[in-house]
């Protein structure tokens, strides 16, 4: 029996949209966008530390992304707000026949402060994930950045032997380039394993802080007892940290005790965790 080309074997794929805003509003930061298209959410926003700081947690609730999924993430941070973004767990991307998206856009008006602190993002093996980020800063904005590759899945012996990972990053203030960065891991390249490259470590991390700090806290940072591999450089307004490590947890660790050294000195307040990092 001849069936329906309507039945034919297909892969149904998410396109998900998510767009932020925040103003400041006397002594409160408070959220005046929240726009959403497909599987693409945030919790309700949260002050964990008063009303200055707005807290949201963006969820997808499919759990993981897959071939053709495309996501686009925009936050806009008014001038003089503060607004920290996170996640509830791990981003997965599945392994799959064709690329997956993800498109995110950060801008941040000047006087206002903008931490995206996301869990990591782990890529399955054949897995063909692209990620773009564009960030705009005005004026004095401040930004406290940080992002987590995970390779695989070592805990169950899962190589990155096939598929493939891309991610463009850019940053500007006020037009003007402050940091631009194109990568690209094909699964068995040799820089997997090569010390000039990932030296064996399936997970690296990159931290991005705007502002300079000095010799000794500079000095503080570089001794974190940690099981990571990690350095960090201070560049004209904006300080670089970089890891490699075995696993996702030793990364993350890594630049939550970096955040905890550098939020009071860079953006003057302390170090408060977001209950969500603790379920």
């Amino acid at each position: 029996m001849n069936l329906p080309v309507s039945t034919a074997l297909f892969t149904p794929s998410w396109h998900a949209e998510l767009e932020l805003g925040y103003a400041r509003f006397g002594a409160s930061t408070r959220p005046v966008l929240r726009r959403h298209q497909g599987p693409l959410r945030v919790q309700k926003h949260l002050y964990a530390e008063g009303p200055q700081v707005c807290q949201h947690i963006i969820v997808h609730p499919p759990g993981g992304i897959a071939g053709g999924d495309r996501l686009d993430i925009s936050a806009h941070v008014g001038a003089e707000a503060w607004a920290q973004i996170t996640s509830p767990g791990a981003a997965k991307w599945y392994r799959a026949a064709g690329p997956a998206y993800q498109q995110l856009t950060l801008k941040v008006a000047e006087g206002a402060t903008l931490e995206w602190l996301p869990q990591e993002t782990i890529i399955f093996s054949a897995a063909q994930a692209e990620l773009s980020t564009s960030i705009e800063l005005e004026g004095d904005a401040r930004l406290f950045y940080w992002d987590v590759v995970a390779l695989g899945r070592p805990a169950s012996g899962e190589r990155f032997d096939r598929g493939h990972f891309q991610a463009h990053l850019q940053i500007r203030r006020d037009g003007q380039l402050l940091w631009h960065e194109r990568q690209r891991i094909v699964g068995a390249d040799g820089l997997l394993d090569s010390p000039i490259g990932l030296d064996g470590q399936p997970v690296f991390a990159t931290l991005l802080v705007t502002g300079e700090i000095d010799a000794d806290l500079l000095e503080q940072c570089r001794s974190l007892n940690n099981d990571v591999r990690g350095d960090l450089t201070q560049l004209p307004g904006l300080l670089v940290a970089r890891c490699l490590a075995s696993e996702a947890l030793l990364a993350r660790g890594w630049l939550i005790d970096l955040w905890r050294l550098l939020r009071p000195a860079l953006l003057g307040r302390e170090a408060v965790a977001p209950r969500i990092w603790s379920t």
